[in-house]
C-alpha cells in the first residue's frame, strides 16, 4: 500500500464532498496519517460591472460563514479520524489553489469528490476533479456518490 502520511481533502460542503471527507478521515485513522481539510473560497466579486455587487460587509459575512462551516466539518472529520485534523481556506480558483496548497504542503494524497456531471453541464462548468487528477504532483483519490442499482 502507498505511504500516504499527509492527506489533503478538498471540501465544498456538498453531499459528494461529505463522502470524500468521510473517506479521507477513515484513511487518516487507518494509516495514522495527517489530514487537512481544504475549502477553496471563491470570494464574490466586489467590482464586476456585470454582476450584483455585494457590499464589503456581505463579503465578510460570507467568508465567516464558510470558515464556520469548515470548522464544523473539521470537527466531524476529527471524530472519524480519532486524531487531530487541520483545516485551511485559501481563496481563489478551486483547481489552482488546491494544486498549489497540496504541492507546497508536501501532501502525498488528495482526496476529493466528483459531482458526476456529464455532457453540456460538464462542458460549461468544467471538472475540477479531472483537472486535479491530470495536474497533481501526488496521488488523487476521487470519490463518487454511489449510483443506485436499478432492477431491469
Amino acid at each position: 500500500m502507498a505511504e500516504w502520511k499527509r492527506i489533503c481533502c478538498a471540501v465544498d460542503f456538498s453531499d459528494p464532498s461529505r463522502l470524500a471527507m468521510e473517506e479521507a478521515a477513515d484513511l487518516a485513522r487507518r494509516l495514522e496519517s495527517w489530514l487537512t481539510l481544504v475549502h477553496v473560497y471563491d470570494a464574490p466579486p466586489l467590482d464586476a460591472a456585470d454582476t450584483l455587487r455585494p457590499t464589503p460587509e456581505l463579503a465578510e459575512r460570507l467568508s465567516r460563514e464558510a470558515e464556520e462551516e469548515l470548522e464544523r466539518w473539521r470537527a466531524e472529520a476529527e471524530g472519524i479520524a480519532g486524531r487531530p485534523v487541520r483545516s485551511a481556506m485559501p481563496e481563489g480558483n478551486a483547481t489552482a489553489e488546491l494544486l498549489r496548497f497540496a504541492s507546497e504542503g508536501g501532501y502525498d494524497l488528495i482526496v476529493m469528490a466528483t459531482h458526476g456531471r456529464t455532457g453540456f453541464r460538464r462542458l460549461v462548468l468544467g471538472s475540477v476533479a479531472e483537472r486535479v487528477v491530470r495536474e497533481a504532483h501526488c496521488s488523487v483519490l476521487v470519490i463518487r456518490r454511489p449510483v443506485p442499482i436499478r432492477p431491469d
